[in-house]
């Protein structure tokens, strides 16, 4: 081993101890390379779980490179207590050259410890909306819903938002403590319709679609006021009813996952089409514009017009 170590020494004009501290560190490197691996084909066996594997793999790539820089410093610096002093003075420099990108580090540390989101959970950060696929060190990732596309429905698209954003923009998280929203449907029928008749076509439509949602909802709610001062008295659909210019407005109101909310609208317009269908009289409202000319009598003039 001597001998190899004088030929290297010899070769690259490096002192012995600096020839030791290079080849430990590449060993270090090399040892926790071999070990990322190791772990991840175990649980790559253990589970099929998408989150889990991703979950595992994040949290490999943060710690073992932290780990590593650690082990390598402590090899070239005399004391560690050394190295301490050294990343005091350090930090001070980057602090003032580096101030966004430590912003985003410190970002990174709020949302591991704090969790105010997760890999998984449906956000919306400053104007931006959508479901989160990555957090990294200086940055995360969501897909995008809304935009163009109505009833946050996703766009395909994939927007990196550094993780200083949590210290300056609002959170709204869709997921986390309540994995329901509320959502609110209008139908508008004109004033000569029988509303009344169209409120409880609608009242039942909407019960049939949330019976299960509603002890669903219940339960979570029990489990999110452990954390959170969430309280409903009500998780029942309702229909409210209110007179706008055109028209009697009946304005359905249920629970929903957010993620299935233009579904749940799709099955629920579905069913209102066809319940009506079969009642005439009810009729939809709309704004429409009539033309006559002077002298002509209005008493024929459209009830629903504007």
């Amino acid at each position: 081993m001597n001998k190899v170590f004088e030929f290297w020494a010899e070769s690259t004009g490096l002192p012995h101890e600096t020839l030791g501290k290079i080849l430990l560190s590449l060993a270090i490197i090399l040892f926790l390379y071999l070990l990322k691996i190791i772990v991840l084909q175990v649980v790559w066996r253990q589970t099929k779980h998408v989150k889990t594997r991703y979950q595992w793999k994040r949290s490999l790539s943060f710690v073992l490179p932290f780990l590593g820089l650690i082990l390598v410093g402590s090899v070239w610096l005399q004391a560690f207590r050394q190295f301490g002093a050294f990343l005091g003075l350090f930090s001070a420099g980057l602090a003032i050259a580096l101030k966004d990108p430590l912003t985003n580090l410190a970002g990174w540390f709020f949302i591991v410890f704090r969790h105010p989101f997760v890999v998984g959970d449906r956000i919306q950060i400053g104007d931006h909306a959508g479901d989160v696929i990555d957090i990294r060190l200086f940055q995360f990732t969501i897909l995008e819903i809304n935009n163009w596309v109505e009833a946050d429905q996703s766009t395909g698209r994939i927007i990196h938002l550094p993780n200083g954003k949590v210290f300056t923009e609002p959170q709204v998280n869709y997921s986390t403590g309540f994995d329901y929203i509320w959502n609110e449907m209008q139908v508008r029928l004109t004033f000569e319709s029988n509303w009344e008749k169209a409120k409880n076509i609608l009242q039942d439509i909407v019960n049939r679609r949330a019976e299960n949602i509603d002890r669903a909802a219940e339960k979570e709610i029990f489990e999110a006021s452990k954390n959170f001062m969430i309280h409903y008295t009500h998780l029942t659909p309702y229909v409210y009813t209110a007179i706008k210019e055109y028209g009697v407005q009946l304005t359905i109101r249920y629970l929903c996952n957010p993620r299935q909310r233009r579904g749940s609208e799709n099955e629920i317009w579905q069913d209102i089409l066809n319940q009506f269908h079969n009642h005439n009289d009810i009729r939809f409202a709309y704004p429409t514009t009539r033309f006559y000319t002077q002298g002509e009598s209005l008493s024929g003039q459209s009830s629903d017009s504007n």
